[in-house]
């Protein structure tokens, strides 16, 4: 049973356009929808669900002031998303803003093993410093053969992740269900966890979440951008929290 959508904030029209210009209300079919999503849904066109677009809005206040709290101060934000729709854009903006991320896969322990982890980065950066510079001349061919192929298979696991030198106070994910184990290894450690989730996903472990379209890039990117916006809204006010306590006359420096 659908919850009565007049509990529910009516967003201007214009706001309510840009969502159905991305795409954002495609649901899934009714047979995959997570009876705990239901109340999110507003109809069911041709089979599909029709997401309810106020509800949408609603949540993502609650995580854009989140996000602008947590970059704000200074917090570290880890982004995962692999899927072709996604990890373009989260590459794009993790390092825009120095923020560690994952667009391969997730490698199990990322934050539940997160020591033995930071240990193998620090072996990749050796490895590549050793590499760049020459110091591994004196091995064979072949075994210089073999330390840059475990460079490369290094880089891929574990290159978005080498500004992960502490666990993050968020974590940032595309879809839940493909990303269970990130959302399992949040959980456990009690760092809150923000999804681009659909009505097939089960709500109950998500912290915070907006319901629409995570499968089309153009709703992904509509998602990611107003992650992207919360960041820099976050960060132009660092500068007047560090000098809260300074003299009357110091004046702050703006962050570019």
């Amino acid at each position: 049973m659908i919850e009565d959508n007049k509990t529910v904030e009516l967003f201007p029209e214009e706001i309510l356009k840009e969502l159905v210009d991305a795409g954002v209300f495609y649901g899934r079919k009714k047979s995959r929808t997570h009876p705990k999503m239901k109340s999110y849904v507003l109809a069911n066109r041709g089979g599909i669900e029709i997401v309810n677009l106020n509800k949408a809005l609603e949540k993502l206040e609650e995580i854009t002031k989140l996000i602008k709290e947590k970059a704000k101060g200074k917090g570290l934000i880890l982004f995962v998303g692999t899927q072709p729709a996604a990890f373009q854009e989260i590459e794009r903006i993790a390092k825009e803003f120095d923020y560690p991320y994952v667009i391969n896969r997730w490698l199990g322990g990322t934050l539940t093993n997160h020591r033995i982890i930071t240990k193998r980065i620090e072996y990749l950066k050796k490895l590549r410093s050793g590499l760049a510079t020459g110091a591994f001349e004196k091995y064979t061919k072949k075994e210089r053969s073999k330390l840059d192929s475990e460079m490369l298979r290094l880089e891929e696991l574990l290159g978005g992740i080498e500004k992960l030198d502490k666990l993050p106070e968020l974590v940032v994910i595309i879809d839940s269900n493909l990303h269970t184990t990130a959302v399992r290894e949040a959980k456990r450690l009690k760092i809150p966890v923000v999804v681009f989730a659909n009505v097939d996903s089960d709500p109950a472990p998500l912290d915070y979440f907006i319901v629409g379209n995570n499968k089309a890039r153009k709703s992904v990117e509509w998602f990611l951008g107003k992650i992207e916006q919360a960041i820099k809204e976050g960060r132009a006010e660092v500068p007047a929290v560090l000098v809260a306590d300074a003299p009357e006359d110091a004046v702050p420096v703006k962050e570019k």
